[in-house]
């Protein structure tokens, strides 16, 4: 990627690469606005049908939502007592299906539900399913949930190779959880999935579809301010500046600012109704080792379902369900933050946690439908697709708007809404990318002693096993691909992390389209997550940033102390040795 030229202020000045080949050709069939995962997900569907297709994203791919989800791919066992069938068929068998075609990040997720009770819950069931509200709180005893459980199992035997659900009675459960509550009479335990890297999975399927189709274009930071005859009106969000792009059709995946986008479009438009949900990230080997290798998935004494759920070393907590205004920042607050340590000792009543145990936190909103009356928990996390025809000048464009929708179905619901796309073109599908692996999901190894064998054998000078795992890990086999690039100049591992190396950034520049220096530490890396940013990080990352992207000092500054403040306003994170 050519650098960008900088003022003496360190302000970006040209435009980038990306933008330019928008600004070139300001025309495509369609215009995508929204860089989450359906966003994606419905680029390269279009791309792959040989489509000319742009995308733009106002912030960087996966900023939203996307990237603030419970990291599971699951059917949604709970949708069952919400009448959801289709959607819960709909997500087993496309979990069923994201294990096979992305196995570099989505992995198999043993769930544990600890149960109390026999018989609770019996009567109040049926009324939650027909009015969709948690009415008095009676929890959800053994004979409900088995019941639900085989129900689950029933839908996720198309395609699947998961394993069915399992009980055990009290003293089982006590030996595979010595720290559980000592009240517990049941523990069932089922499998759905889970996807560590959402962020790196949204970037692998964005580069599918610019793979797929030459004249597919797409840029983060770039955002839609308005329309006039011409067209829509973009900004560059890292120079300012804007020009007009022409679409016949334009699609609206911006989650929950949908309603905000066709304002913006001129359109008064009232789909969505929005929820926060937060999450923490705990360094704590006590919890860990309580959690026994599986998620614990459970009805707080609320009626809200949560999690704790090991990732690595560390402990994911969540999730609330909180109606909010989109327009403010969403952030894990003190008051939610009590409710994770509530619900921890919920099950694990001696394992004491504190804020300083808390390496990470975030929050999203969920891309839900306008529901008035209805409680966040019962609102559906179905989609549906709305479409208008509107004149922008002498030309005809259609919008469709999408509202709703979950990480579990992305690739249906992008087939879907491309569907749409293409007759509102009057255009054929050619492909579809049901069974289509992803990315670096291509010929990944399939159990533990092939992984190895795969790294072994993609040991090179200057990149030893170690550092192959790492990259196998962060691009799945499309490793490949970044080894081959680092081993054609001079490289050099940080001194401030083993886990990233001066020409793998380079990499990430010319390749996966960074706009500052905060992409790099959350969606490029999972090293934010896990806590694991210094203020000696920080400035190597913008010493080795700096060159690549043309910043001067003045910049490079004001990238450390930007990192600083999104790491602390939107995920409570204070850097150790903050910058003067």
């Amino acid at each position: 990627m050519p650098a960008d030229r900088t003022d003496g202020e360190g302000t970006t000045t040209s435009t980038r690469r990306v933008v330019q080949e928008l600004r070139d050709n300001p025309r495509a069939k369609v215009l995508i606005i929204g860089g989450g995962i359906n966003g994606v997900g419905t680029f390269r569907d279009l791309a792959l049908q040989g489509i000319d297709v742009a995308l733009v994203e106002r912030g960087d791919y996966c900023q939203g939502a996307s990237g603030a989800s419970s990291h599971m791919i699951h059917g949604g066992i709970r949708y069952l007592e919400n009448g959801e069938f289709r959607l819960v068929r709909e997500s087993v068998v496309e979990r069923n299906a994201l294990l096979r075609i992305a196995p570099h990040y989505v992995k198999p997720l043993q769930t544990t539900i600890p149960i109390y009770t026999t018989f609770s819950g019996i009567l109040s069931a049926p009324m939650r399913f027909l009015t969709h509200r948690q009415g008095k709180q009676v929890e959800r005893g053994a004979v409900l949930i088995k019941a639900g459980l085989t129900m689950y199992d029933f839908f996720s035997r198309d395609g699947g190779n998961v394993p069915r659900h399992s009980f055990v009675g009290r003293k089982k459960a006590l030996a595979a959880m010595p720290d559980v509550r000592k009240d517990i009479k049941y523990a069932a335990t089922y499998f759905d999935a889970s996807v560590h890297n959402p962020e790196r999975l949204t970037l692998d399927v964005l580069r599918d579809g610019k793979l797929a189709n030459p004249s597919a274009r797409a840029a983060n930071y770039v955002s839609a301010v308005g329309t006039s005859d011409d067209g829509v009106q973009l900004r560059d969000e890292l120079t300012g500046e804007t020009f007009t792009f022409q679409a016949d059709v334009v699609v609206n995946a911006t989650g929950a600012w949908t309603d905000r986008t066709n304002a913006t479009l001129g359109e008064d438009t009232r789909f969505m109704g929005g929820t926060k949900g937060s999450h923490i990230v705990l360094d704590h080997p006590e919890l860990l080792k309580a959690c026994n290798g599986t998620e614990i998935f459970f009805e707080h004494v609320d009626g809200r379902i949560v999690l704790i759920y090991p990732m690595g070393d560390r402990v994911l907590v969540g999730t609330t369900d909180i109606d909010v205004d989109v327009d403010e920042q969403a952030v894990c607050t003190d008051e939610e933050i009590d409710y994770f340590f509530e619900l921890i000792g919920h099950v694990f009543p001696d394992i004491k946690v504190t804020n300083d145990d808390i390496v990470y936190s975030f929050s999203g909103v969920r891309p839900l439908p306008r529901h008035d009356e209805t409680q966040p928990g019962f609102v559906s996390r179905d989609y549906r697709i709305e479409k208008r025809e509107e004149k922008l000048g002498d030309r005809k464009v259609t919008t469709l708007s999408l509202v709703g929708g979950k990480w579990t179905t992305f690739r249906a619901l992008s087939e879907h809404l491309a569907d749409e796309t293409l007759a509102a073109l009057g255009a054929a599908r050619k492909t579809s990318t049901a069974g289509v692996a992803i990315g670096g999901g291509t010929d990944f190894p399939t159990d533990e002693a092939a992984e190895r064998a795969w790294i072994r054998k993609a040991v090179r000078p200057g990149v030893d096993e170690a550092r192959v795992e790492v990259l196998l890990t962060r691009y799945g086999t499309r490793a490949t691909d970044v080894i081959d690039y680092l081993t054609e100049g001079p490289d050099r591992v940080l001194n401030s992390t083993q886990e990233l190396s001066t020409r793998e950034l380079a990499y990430m520049v010319e390749n996966e389209q960074v706009g500052h220096l905060i992409d790099v530490l959350i969606r490029r890396t999972s090293l934010a997550f896990r806590g694991l940013v210094t203020g000696e990080l920080l400035a190597e990352l913008a010493d080795t940033l700096a060159p690549l992207l043309g910043w001067d000092a003045a910049r490079s500054a004001a990238e450390i102390k930007l990192a600083e403040k999104v790491l602390a306003d939107a995920h409570r994170v204070h850097v150790k040795n903050l910058t003067p």
